[in-house]
């Protein structure tokens, strides 16, 4: 593991107080969870508090908000209330960022989500997120969009508006300062 995707002791530990506070003030994600147990994890794991530590500087306040019994990790979320305000204006990946001829936005959602170490939010993680509050009510955020619909040049997007969660397409290249993604990470 390369330093740059290691945090100090220092900043291990604030984030670690961050998610702490986090986890506690947000008990409805996460019922039945022992936050002990999951910082043991993430301190066995220093890529992994690296990549949180990555979605919390974007904006993304990750919270857990499940376990995997079977594969035995903890699932984190991006939590906050509209898409990560520092992962906004990008396209959706590399390939429809090189096909812009001008107007380019300086990144792509999954090349951004590749260097946190982290994935974009698939439309069934993005519908169990909407069930533990009400995200992305005035912005919208990328999510995993099938190969077939990608190789046609289009890409999947969702909001949540008039209480329900809406999946919608745009062509890969577009992008909009209210359009940003959220981040799912195992630990």
């Amino acid at each position: 593991m390369s330093n740059k995707k290691k945090l100090s002791p220092k900043q291990s530990n604030d984030l670690l107080q961050e998610l702490k506070a986090r986890f506690e003030k947000n008990k409805n994600r996460h019922k039945d969870l022992d936050w002990a147990k999951i910082q043991t994890k993430l301190e066995a794991n220093a890529e992994k508090l690296w990549s949180l530590s990555e979605m919390e500087k974007t904006g993304g306040e990750p919270d857990v908000i499940g376990y995997d019994k079977k594969a035995d990790e903890y699932i984190f979320y991006d939590c906050c209330e509209e898409t990560p305000k520092d992962r906004r204006s990008v396209c959706y990946d590399k390939k429809a960022l090189d096909a812009r001829k001008e107007h380019k936005p300086k990144n792509s959602a999954i090349e951004m989500a590749n260097a946190m170490g982290i994935e974009l939010l698939s439309e069934e993680q993005y519908r169990e997120l909407q069930t533990l509050g009400h995200f992305d009510t005035k912005t919208s955020s990328w999510i995993q969009t099938p190969t077939s619909i990608r190789n046609l040049g289009g890409a999947l997007f969702a909001d949540f508006r008039y209480g329900t969660v809406f999946i919608y397409h745009n062509g890969a290249d577009s992008y909009y300062a209210v359009r940003g993604f959220r981040g799912s990470l195992r630990v």
